[in-house]
C-alpha cells in the first residue's frame, strides 16, 4: 500500500491512495480522484479502524447536499429530510460533530458554505436543538490557520450566543437551560421522571452550558485575535461565570459526576434546583450518572480535581459494554436498552460516544490523572469502531444495543440509515494520531495510539495551508522517512523522535487563501418553483427523475435515491433538464448507477449531452470526460470547450447490452452569478393550480399536492393524505383556470404500508361542458396503484378546465398524495 516517490505535485504522498480505497469492495461512492483530493489518507495495523475511517469519509458525502445556487453545500443529518430539518435537511443539533470532520477536507468551497449556511440561508435553524456553532468555527480555523476565514464567520459565532442569551439563559441562576430532546437526548433517566418523557425536565445541564462556554471562549479568543480587547474581555468573563457556576451547581460530591439540575418543580417531588435523584421518587439514589457527564471535558470546562468521574467509564457496573459505552450506567434504577428509537436510557449513542472519545483525549492531553490512560482510549476507539458494522459491512444508525451491537429498532428505512449524526475521522485525526489543532504556526503531536503499534500513517493533511503526514515506523523500515514519530510537512521532515510521545515544530505562516471559484450548479431544484424540471423519455415508476436534482447523490439501492429507466423497450433513453430560462453552462457531471454484475441497472454503454438552441438538439462542444468511460459508482464530468448558453440540456443513454441504465444526480455548473429565478409558466399544469380536496388530514392539506415537491420518506409531511377520512374514495381536484390541453396525469403516491396504503383505484375525470366526464384512459403505469412510486395515466388528448382524480381507498387504509402533475402534449 506504499507509494515510494516523492513528487512535489503530490507533496510526497506516503500512502498510495487508489490502493488504500481498492481494499473496500463495500464502498458505493467509488470515486477514486476525488476523495485522493480532498481527504487525509490513514492506515494502521488494525483493519477494523482503517474501514471505519474511510468509511466515515463516505458516509460523509451520503449528506453532502447542494441546496441552492446562493446557497453552496450544507450537510444533512438524516438520509431523508424530515419535517422538523432546516433548509435542504441540515439540522443544527449534529453540526459540531459534522464541522469536526468538514474541517478536515481539503475543499474550501465546502467548508465555507457549511460555516455561513446557518446564518445566510432562509429557513436555516441554528438553534433548534443545543450545538457548539462558535467553538466549531474556532476549531475549523485551528486547522485551516486562515484568519479571513475567522473574521467572515465572528460575527455569526456572536449572533448565535445572543441568541442563546435571549432564549435560554437563566440570569438569576447563571446557567443555560433546555430539556433533554434539544439536546437530541430524549427519553433520559430525568424526563422519564416526569409525564412529558421528550420534552420534560427542563434543566441545567452539562451539555449546553458546557457549549455556550466553549462559544463564548472562542468569540473571546477571536476578538482577541483582531485586536478587539473589550470583546475578548467580555466574552472571557462570560465563559469564566459559565465555567464557575457549572462546578458550583452541576458537580455532585457526593457521585463524583456531573449531574443534570432540575429548572422546575415536578411530580412525586422533584425540586427545581435539584439534580438527578437529589428529590423525586429516587431521592438519595447513589446512581444517576449519565454519559453527559464527560461533555465539561470534551472543551476542556474543568478545573483540575475533578478527574475521578472518569473512574466510572472503563468499569462494566458503569459504563463499559461490548458495544458502549451506555448512556445512562448499567445499575441506574431507570436504565433501558430500548427496542426501537429512541431512549438515551442506556443505548449507545454515537453521538455521545463521540463526545466522550473527544472528551477524553483532552483528559489525556491537558491533564494529570490517573483514572484512564491512552490504552483506555485505543480500546474505546476499536469498540466504537467495531459497533459501526450491520451484516459484516460498515454502517451507522442512530443507536445501538450496547450489549450486542444492533442497530434493530433505530435504523429506519430511508431516515437513519448512515446517520450522519458523530464524529470518527477528527477522533483518529486528533486523539488516536494526536494532531491538536492550535491557533499558532505550530504543529503538534501527541499520538494515543497503542505503544505496541509497530506503524501508522496519517498522510497529506491540509494543515495551515500546508500538507502535512504524520508517522509513526518504529524500526523505519515500512515507509523509509526515519525510524521513530515523524513530522512531514511539504514532503520534508520537519520533526520526529524516537518514541510515541509530544512532538512540536514550527511551521511557515500559512500563505493567503484566494477566495473559492464561485461556480454555481444551476441543474438543482429544492422547492425553488417550477425550474429547473427534469424529465425523462421513460422512467421506472419506483425510480422517476425528480430526484436528480435534489443536490444529493448516493449510490445504494437502498435507501433509494435514484433515477431508472428499468423496463424500456429502447436502446437508448433520455434526459432532459430544462432551466425555464436561458443559462450559461460550461460542465455537465452525471453521477452514474451500476448495481453490479447480475444486476438490471449498469452503467451505460454510452452517453452523450446536447444542448437546445431554440430550434433543435444539437451535440454539446465537449473538451473532455473524466471519466472517458461511462462508469458507475463516481461523477462522470462532461467539461466543455467553450461556454454554452441554452435554455434545457439533454442527456442521452445507450443502453448496455442486456441492462437499463440509472443516475443518482445530473448537475449543470456555471461560472455566471447565481441566476434570477425564471417567471416562465410550469409545463406542470397542476403546479399553481387551485387545489380542493373532498377530504383532507388536519396538516395535509390538498395544496401540498400541487407544489412540484416529490417527498416519498416516512418523516416528510408535504402530502395530501385522507387518514380520517369517513368515504370509501376521495378526490383531488385541479382547476386549471381555463381551457388546457391534457395528455398525462402523475400522481405520486405516499404510504406507510400501514395506516396509508396504495388505493385500490383511481380514475381520472374532466370538467367539460358544464359536467364530468371519466377521461379516456390510453395506458397506465403501473396497471395497479403502487406507493412510493409515480403512478401514471395516459389518456386520449382532451381539453379541460377542472380535473378531478378520485382514489377507492383500500380500507380500513387511507390514501395519500405526495404530488399530483398533469402534462400536456409532450415538447420536443
Amino acid at each position: 500500500m506504499l507509494l515510494v516517490g516523492t513528487a512535489a505535485s503530490v507533496h510526497a504522498q506516503v500512502l498510495d491512495k487508489r490502493a488504500q480505497l481498492a481494499r473496500y469492495d463495500w464502498l458505493d461512492n467509488r470515486d477514486y480522484d476525488w476523495f485522493a483530493e480532498r481527504i487525509p489518507f490513514f492506515e494502521s495495523p488494525e483493519p477494523e479502524l482503517d474501514a471505519t475511517y474511510y468509511y466515515r469519509w463516505e458516509l460523509l458525502t451520503k449528506h453532502l447536499t447542494y441546496g441552492d445556487p446562493r446557497t453552496g453545500y450544507t450537510f444533512t443529518e438524516f438520509i431523508d429530510r424530515p419535517f422538523w430539518s432546516g433548509a435542504y435537511g441540515a439540522i443544527s443539533c449534529p453540526l459540531g460533530h459534522q464541522f469536526a470532520e468538514v474541517r478536515w477536507l481539503k475543499d474550501r468551497r465546502v467548508i465555507d458554505d457549511f460555516a455561513r449556511y446557518w446564518f445566510e440561508t432562509p429557513g436555516a435553524q441554528p438553534r433548534s436543538y443545543s450545538n457548539w456553532y462558535g467553538d466549531a468555527m474556532w476549531g475549523t480555523f485551528a486547522v485551516l490557520g486562515d484568519t479571513a476565514f475567522l473574521h467572515r464567520v465572528l460575527p455569526y459565532m456572536k449572533r448565535q450566543y445572543d441568541g442563546w442569551v435571549a432564549e435560554r439563559f437563566d440570569a438569576a441562576h447563571g446557567l443555560f437551560h433546555w430539556d433533554g430532546l434539544h439536546d437530541g437526548m430524549e427519553r433520559n433517566i430525568n424526563s422519564r421522571q416526569t409525564d412529558d418523557v421528550d420534552e420534560g425536565a427542563d434543566g441545567y445541564r452539562p451539555t449546553l452550558n458546557s457549549y455556550l462556554f466553549a462559544d463564548a471562549r472562542a468569540i473571546s479568543r477571536a476578538s482577541a485575535l483582531f485586536g478587539d480587547s473589550a470583546t475578548a474581555r467580555l466574552f472571557a468573563e462570560r465563559a469564566a461565570a459559565i465555567k464557575r457556576r457549572v462546578q458550583e451547581e452541576l458537580w455532585d460530591a457526593r457521585r463524583g459526576f456531573f449531574l443534570h439540575q432540575n429548572a422546575h418543580d415536578d411530580r412525586d417531588g422533584l425540586r427545581a434546583k435539584a439534580r438527578t435523584y437529589d428529590s423525586g421518587k429516587y431521592a438519595g439514589n447513589p446512581h444517576g450518572r449519565e454519559l453527559l457527564g464527560y461533555v465539561p471535558w470534551q472543551f476542556s470546562l474543568p478545573d483540575s480535581g475533578y478527574e475521578r468521574a472518569w473512574w466510572f467509564l472503563m468499569d462494566t457496573a458503569y459504563f463499559a459494554a461490548p458495544h458502549g459505552p451506555t448512556t445512562a450506567e448499567r445499575h441506574d434504577p431507570l436504565f433501558l436498552v430500548a427496542p426501537r428509537c429512541c431512549h438515551w436510557s442506556g443505548n449507545s449513542w454515537p453521538y455521545a460516544t463521540a463526545q466522550t472519545l473527544d472528551a477524553l483525549a483532552n483528559l489525556l492531553n491537558d491533564y494529570h490523572q490517573s483514572y484512564v490512560t491512552k490504552r483506555d482510549y485505543a480500546t474505546l476507539l476499536r469498540t466504537y469502531a467495531r459497533t459501526q458494522r450491520k451484516q459484516g459491512r460498515p454502517y451507522v444508525a442512530e443507536a445501538a444495543n450496547p450489549d450486542d451491537g444492533s442497530w434493530a429498532g433505530h435504523d429506519t428505512f430511508d431516515h437513519s440509515e448512515h446517520y450522519f449524526h458523530s464524529s470518527f475521522v477528527d477522533l483518529v485525526v486528533t486523539g488516536l494520531v494526536g494532531l491538536r489543532p492550535r491557533a499558532d504556526d505550530t504543529l503538534e503531536v501527541n499520538p494515543l495510539a497503542p505503544d505496541e503499534w509497530l506503524h501508522f500513517a496519517l498522510d497529506d493533511v491540509a494543515y495551515h495551508g500546508h500538507r502535512v503526514s504524520v508517522l509513526w515506523d518504529r524500526d523505519g523500515s515500512r515507509y523509509r522517512r526515519g525510524r521513530g514519530l515523524v513530522l512531514l510537512v511539504d514532503g520534508r521532515v520537519a520533526g520526529s523522535r524516537a518514541t510515541l510521545g509530544r512532538l512540536s515544530v514550527p511551521i511557515a505562516p500559512p500563505p493567503p487563501v484566494p477566495p473559492p471559484r464561485p461556480r454555481v450548479n444551476v441543474a438543482v431544484n429544492n422547492g425553488r418553483g417550477a425550474w429547473p424540471l427534469v424529465r425523462a423519455t421513460f422512467s421506472a415508476p419506483d425510480a422517476p427523475p425528480y430526484a436528480l436534482v435534489d443536490g444529493t447523490y448516493r449510490y445504494t439501492v437502498s435507501p433509494p435515491n435514484r433515477w431508472t429507466d428499468s423496463g424500456s423497450t429502447r436502446a437508448r433513453e433520455s434526459l432532459v433538464l430544462d432551466f425555464g430560462a436561458e443559462r450559461a453552462i460550461d460542465e455537465v457531471t452525471v453521477y452514474l448507477l451500476d448495481d453490479g454484475a447480475g444486476s438490471r441497472v449498469r452503467a451505460p454503454a454510452r452517453y452523450d449531452v446536447e444542448t437546445w438552441t431554440g430550434e433543435r438538439w444539437v451535440p454539446a462542444p465537449v473538451r473532455e470526460r473524466v471519466p472517458a468511460r461511462p462508469t458507475g459508482h463516481m461523477a462522470n464530468h462532461v467539461r466543455l470547450a467553450r461556454t454554452v448558453r441554452t435554455s434545457r440540456i439533454r442527456v442521452v443513454l445507450t443502453h448496455r447490452a442486456g441492462a437499463y441504465t440509472g443516475l443518482t444526480e445530473l448537475e449543470a455548473w456555471s461560472d455566471a452569478p447565481p441566476p434570477d429565478e425564471s417567471t416562465r409558466a410550469s409545463d406542470d399544469l397542476a403546479f399553481g393550480a387551485a387545489t380542493s380536496a373532498s377530504f383532507a388530514a388536519p396538516g395535509f392539506p390538498a395544496a401540498d399536492a400541487t407544489d412540484l415537491r416529490v417527498a416519498f420518506s416516512r418523516y416528510s409531511r408535504n402530502r395530501w393524505s385522507t387518514v380520517g377520512s369517513p368515504n370509501a374514495r376521495d378526490s383531488l381536484e385541479l382547476d386549471l383556470g381555463g381551457p388546457r390541453d391534457v395528455e398525462t396525469i402523475e400522481a405520486y403516491l405516499w404510504g406507510d404500508g400501514d395506516r396509508v396504503r396504495a388505493p385500490r383505484a383511481m380514475t381520472v375525470e374532466l370538467w367539460d361542458a358544464g359536467q364530468w366526464h371519466e377521461a379516456r384512459v390510453v395506458a397506465r403505469s403501473p396497471e395497479r396503484p403502487a406507493t412510493w412510486a409515480a403512478n401514471t395515466v395516459r389518456i386520449a388528448p382532451a381539453r379541460a378546465s377542472r380535473i378531478r382524480v378520485t382514489f377507492t381507498h383500500d380500507a380500513p387504509a387511507a390514501t395519500a398524495v405526495t404530488e399530483l402533475m398533469v402534462w400536456g402534449p409532450a415538447r420536443r
